[in-house]
């Protein structure tokens, strides 16, 4: 893809889901949770053009066997309801029948049909979804006192500290058109598929089946590169809703402005997903591992996934220890062949491993770039020209205290 200017792309870091045309969320509490927010929805005036990515877990929940039958039926999604604090999963038939009932009950208040509407949720597996409660407050969430974009984007999460979002806009055939996005995931987080919750909105006129591959490129490049402790989710999904009120003509792989759209949608999930990975149970820092010469894009991930992935990388960075040796060590386990003697390692700006052996360097200097919110591990493997970056956070005490207790 050519690379595009960021001049051509503006960044709302303020803005989400309902930035493009013809897009409502809101959200309530309706009793899953003691207190916070736990339901919540994302309706288009019109049914959208859908993609969608899930979870690679075995033990898909019951939402997402439901989500994922209706949109077969028509490629197109006009709803999304979504509960937090109960994953519906590993909840047997019961489960699914729960799944169904939220999907016909939202599509009822809505007045549309039922395989319209995409149902997802997140928290306790292993739980009954009080369908009392859910049902009482589906009847209820499209009252105007819940129908807020601030109330949606809390009532989607779990342990998150906070809320991740952000929405760019583009010309394409001199029409605005909008991408916003919001996600939930904080734990349970590893780079198998899109491990988290995320919701992505266009008013872009577009052609399903190359949303949806643009969609799973884009994921491979983003969610997929992330990892906080190595978890996969049996709830996990992305959505990109497309529902084309920005009027542009249909956008293929063939329309002139198709890498501008692909940079937009990439630059939502990017700054999604290192939005996750920085908000990772008990995290202090978001560490990036850039690897560059690679012989391939896959040898690339592989790399980056393996430091990123590593506990006792991620707890030397906590513990600002310089530990260059832990980095290196996972490279050699990534499953990647490669020349020891090539490989050049950097904390930051600071040089620490080439030619086989330890760079000097000041270690009060690289302690004190590690105390940084933001961490970067730059790696060259001198093998080709490929490049990959993956994303993750350093690993604490609090992340064992989040943990030991998540279900008291």
């Amino acid at each position: 893809m050519p690379a595009i200017s960021n001049k051509e792309i503006v960044i709302l870091e303020e803005e989400s889901v309902t930035l493009p045309k013809g897009f409502k969320a809101g959200g309530m509490h309706c009793g899953i949770k003691r207190k916070r927010l736990d339901l919540g929805y994302i309706v288009s005036e019109v049914p959208a053009t859908v993609a969608g990515v899930y979870t690679t877990n075995i033990f898909q929940a019951a939402p997402l066997l439901v989500t994922q039958e209706s949109i077969a039926k028509e490629k197109k999604i006009q709803a999304i309801i979504v509960n937090s604090g109960n994953a519906n999963a590993c909840t047997g038939e019961q489960g699914l029948l729960d799944a169904f009932e939220m999907q016909k009950g939202f599509a009822n208040e809505l007045g549309i049909k039922e395989h319209l509407v995409a149902v997802t949720s997140t928290g306790v597996i292993g739980e009954l979804l009080p369908m009392d409660k859910v049902k009482t407050g589906i009847s209820q969430v499209l009252q105007t006192k819940y129908g807020t974009e601030e109330n949606f984007k809390n009532a989607i999460l779990t342990t998150d500290t906070c809320i991740k979002q952000i929405a760019v806009q583009i010309k394409i055939d001199g029409k605005t058109v909008s991408i916003g996005g919001a996600a939930k995931g904080s734990g349970m987080i590893h780079p198998n598929m899109a491990t988290m919750l995320g919701f992505v909105t266009t008013d872009a006129n577009i052609a399903q089946e190359d949303l949806l591959a643009a969609l799973k490129e884009i994921t491979n490049q983003t969610f997929n590169m992330i990892t906080v402790d190595g978890d996969t989710s049996t709830n996990d999904m992305v959505l990109v809703l497309a529902n084309g009120l920005a009027e542009n003509n249909q956008l293929t792989k063939d329309h002139p402005d198709w890498d501008l759209f692909k940079a937009g949608l990439k630059l939502v999930s990017e700054e999604l997903a290192k939005k996750i990975a920085r908000d990772g149970e008990g995290a202090t820092k978001l560490v990036e591992v850039e690897v560059n010469g690679a012989y391939s894009q896959d040898a690339a991930r592989a790399v980056g996934k393996a430091i990123i992935s590593s506990n006792l990388v991620k707890t030397a960075i906590y513990g600002t220890d310089p530990n260059w040796g832990r980095i290196v060590t996972a490279i050699g386990y990534s499953g990647i062949p490669v020349e020891p003697n090539a490989i050049k390692v950097a904390i930051g700006p600071y040089k620490v491993f080439e030619n086989g052996l330890p760079s000097p360097i000041v270690e009060e200097e690289v302690k004190e770039y590690l105390e940084l919110e933001t961490v970067k591990i730059l790696v060259e493997l001198n093998q080709g020209k490929e490049s990959a970056t993956a994303w993750g956070c350093d690993l604490t005490y609090d992340y064992v205290k989040i943990n030991a207790s998540y279900r008291t």
